[in-house]
């Protein structure tokens, strides 16, 4: 039987993690086309692929991000319905048929996600959320979401895993990049991931324009996954922070500048920076405290 879907993952150092998420892409479907783009890993990840011959690999010579390495995916992909993995996933054994039918149900959804859960078997943050702008990303710095049960659309915390599970698909305003199922078609609409982000915030960035170009966005909980977050990135947290309050920088100048007067988006921009660098001195804290 002829693959249906291609399978794009990104690898960074990813160790013994690559094989665990292969394995269970194998033990889900067998006619998955798989692609590995490998971002110059300097550990042995990759050492797994010897046995699978199948496997389209890339191998980067530098790393070049993580949406540059997707849409260098795309275009080797055969499928109309690419699959997004992180390398860290471990995606069980129903979840990429509960996925393909959720994307299948309706011609209006152009992308889906599942139920991210962490080794503990608690859910993830980011799995399903809403969009965070600017005004949402400051009740949730300063805490206002406690006032959310007397003001909830003024004070609403958009990490929506702080709520019920729901029992069947639901529509949200974003899901993770570490597990997207997404039509050929509506990639065609919209434009492949923006490779002016180098990590973190490219996935809202494309979940932000899917819904502008009126794509569906879909949760399923029923599609679990396990998700080590942060395994490929954890020794260099620094580098990570840098590009994510980058990220953030970038994606708020890019959909929201013009809703925000100067002085607020300057604020804004100050604010991402003073957590930066509070971020920094903690990690620099604790690396020259244990020396």
């Amino acid at each position: 039987m002829p693959a249906t879907i291609s399978a794009i993952i990104v690898n960074y150092n990813s160790g013994n993690l690559l094989k665990t998420c292969l394995d269970s892409l194998s033990a889900c479907a067998s006619n998955v086309e798989i692609i590995v783009v490998d971002n110059a890993s300097k550990d042995d990840s990759l050492d797994v692929l010897v046995g699978i011959p199948d496997v389209k690999l890339v191998n980067n010579l530098v790393n070049v991000g993580f949406a540059v390495a997707c849409n260098i995916g795309i275009r080797l992909a055969n499928n109309n319905n690419l699959l997004f993995l992180n390398p860290d996933c471990t995606i069980e054994p129903n979840a990429l048929s509960q996925l393909i039918m959720t994307l299948a149900a309706n011609d209006s959804v152009g992308m889906v996600g599942g139920h991210l859960i962490n080794p503990d078997g608690t859910e993830q943050a980011g799995g399903r959320r809403a969009i965070p702008t600017p005004w949402r990303s400051f009740v949730r710095a300063f805490g206002l979401v406690r006032f959310s049960g007397r003001w909830p659309r003024l004070f609403f915390d958009f990490h929506l895993h702080n709520q019920p599970l729901p029992q069947q698909p639901i529509e949200v305003e974003a899901i993770s990049g570490a597990c997207m199922l997404v039509k050929r078609e509506a990639i065609k609409d919209v434009g492949v991931w923006d490779e002016d982000y180098f990590l973190h915030c490219e996935d809202l960035d494309w979940c932000m324009r899917f819904r502008q170009k009126g794509w569906k966005i879909m949760f399923v909980p029923s599609a679990k996954i396990v998700h080590e977050q942060g395994a490929c990135s954890r020794s260099r947290p620094l580098f990570v922070e840098w590009h994510k309050h980058k990220g953030m920088l970038r994606f708020y100048r890019k959909f929201f500048r013009h809703q925000y007067p100067g002085v607020l988006m300057g604020l804004v921009t100050l604010g991402v920076w003073f957590r930066f660098v509070l971020i920094a001195g903690y990690y620099t804290f604790k690396r020259f405290g244990k020396s």
